[in-house]
C-alpha cells in the first residue's frame, strides 16, 4: 500500500506544471553592446495592473543584477504580451474490463479525466533594438497559474518565471 501511495505522490508532484520557455534571437547581434533598457510607452501586457507591476519589479531586479540599467533613451525596448487560456486536462485514469477463455476475448476501456481544465498563462517578452527598431531577442513562457492565489504566491510565481526566462539572456556567442 505504501508503495502505491508513493507512486501516486510522485506522479502528482511531477504532473504539476512548470515554466516552459521557447527562445529566439538574431544571431548577428552583439548583445554585449547593450547596457540600457526601458519599456514601450504604449505597452499593453494583457495582465491586470497589480500583476503587471509585480512582473516589471521582477524584471527590473533581474536585469539590474545582470548589469543593465533603466534609461530614458535606452538601447533596448521591452514589450510584454500575455494571454490566458484553459487547457484540456492531461491526466486520465483508464478503467478496463476484459475477459477471455477458449480462444475468445473481449474488453472495454474508458478514460476518465482527473480534475478540470488547467488555467495556463503565456507571456511573451520582446526585446527590440531601439536604434534599428528591430526585434533582436524573444522568449515565450508558458506556465500554469491560479486566479485566486494570494499576492505573495503570485509575486513568487512571476519572479520564478522571469528568472527562468532571462536565464538565457543574453544568449551565449557560439
Amino acid at each position: 500500500m505504501r508503495y502505491l501511495l508513493s507512486i501516486v505522490l510522485v506522479f502528482i508532484l511531477t504532473s504539476c506544471s512548470s515554466v516552459k520557455v521557447n527562445y529566439d534571437y538574431d544571431k548577428g547581434v552583439d548583445f554585449s553592446s547593450y547596457s540600457t533598457y526601458n519599456y514601450f510607452s504604449d505597452m499593453e501586457s494583457g495582465l491586470n495592473q497589480l500583476d503587471e507591476r509585480r512582473l516589471l519589479r521582477a524584471l527590473d531586479s533581474t536585469l539590474k543584477s545582470r548589469g543593465y540599467r533603466l534609461a530614458e533613451e535606452p538601447e533596448l525596448f521591452i514589450n510584454i504580451m500575455s494571454d490566458e487560456y484553459r487547457s484540456a486536462p492531461r491526466n486520465n485514469v483508464g478503467v478496463g474490463i476484459g475477459g477471455g477463455g477458449r480462444n475468445v476475448g473481449g474488453g472495454i476501456s474508458v478514460g476518465l479525466p482527473i480534475g478540470g481544465p488547467n488555467l495556463q498563462r503565456s507571456i511573451q517578452f520582446d526585446l527590440v533594438d531601439a536604434q534599428r527598431d528591430a526585434l533582436v531577442w524573444q522568449a515565450v513562457a508558458e506556465s500554469g497559474f491560479r486566479e485566486n492565489a494570494s499576492p505573495s504566491v503570485k509575486e513568487n510565481q512571476l519572479r520564478a518565471l522571469v528568472k527562468k526566462v532571462f536565464s538565457q539572456f543574453p544568449p551565449k556567442a557560439k
